[in-house]
Order: structure tokens, then C-alpha cells, then sequence
């Protein structure tokens, strides 16, 4: 028997969008494809998924990564000054425009540090 494709052993790539196209064009199921080839099916339906949003083109594009850090130091700093004057978290989060989710990890990171909150004293 012919193989049906052939491809560098190490072209990861190349092996999903043939075996996505095997079964988008109907010529294998979903598990049958898994079993024949050991792979686990998630990954099975993962290199579908691509295929069928992406098409053959997106087995090859460039992975999607995270954005550029936003706090850099000279936010971190603007941040910290901000906080030094009293200001609360969702009163820094907004004058700065980060997320206060961001602003809170810092926090927890301790890169960033909240001044204590001055309590009046209790007047009977």
C-alpha cells in the first residue's frame, strides 16, 4: 500500500492539517484517527478546529503570544507614588487605566504596596 502523504518526521504541523483534512473531507473519523496514530483525541479535535476556522494556512501561522508587559517600572513607580498619596486600588486601577486585577497582583507580588488605610479613631 501507498502512503497517502509523506512528511519530515519532526513536521509537527504538517502531520495535524493531513490527518484534519482526513477527516473533513470524510475519509476517517475523529477516533479512527487518534487510534491509527497514537495521538490523543483532544488533539485530534484541536487540529480540526484549526482547520476548519483556519484553514490549511493556520497549521503555519505564527503562534499567538501575550502582549508587552504592562507594568514597567515606570508604571510600577507611577503606580506606587499614586498609592503612597492614599489613593485606593480602583482609584489607581482607573487614573492609570490598567485593570485592577493587574494592579492587585503586584500587589500580592509585592512589587507594588498599598499604604495602610488611616482608621479614624471610635467615638462614643
Amino acid at each position: 500500500m501507498m502512503p497517502v502523504f509523506t512528511h519530515d518526521e519532526s513536521d509537527l504541523n504538517t502531520f495535524r492539517m493531513i490527518t484534519s483534512q482526513f477527516y473533513v473531507n470524510g475519509n476517517a473519523s475523529q477516533a479512527e484517527i487518534s487510534r491509527a496514530f497514537g495521538v490523543p483525541l483532544i488533539s485530534v479535535k484541536r487540529a480540526v478546529k484549526i482547520y476548519q476556522t483556519l484553514g490549511p494556512s493556520g497549521f503555519y501561522e505564527e503562534r499567538k503570544t501575550r502582549g508587552a508587559t504592562i507594568l514597567i517600572p515606570e508604571v510600577l513607580s507611577e503606580a506606587q507614588e499614586l498609592f503612597d498619596q492614599g489613593k485606593d486600588l480602583s482609584e489607581v486601577s482607573e487614573i492609570l487605566g490598567i485593570k485592577s486585577n493587574t494592579l492587585n497582583k503586584a500587589i500580592l507580588d509585592k512589587r507594588l504596596h498599598q499604604s495602610e488605610k488611616k482608621t479614624k479613631p471610635f467615638r462614643n
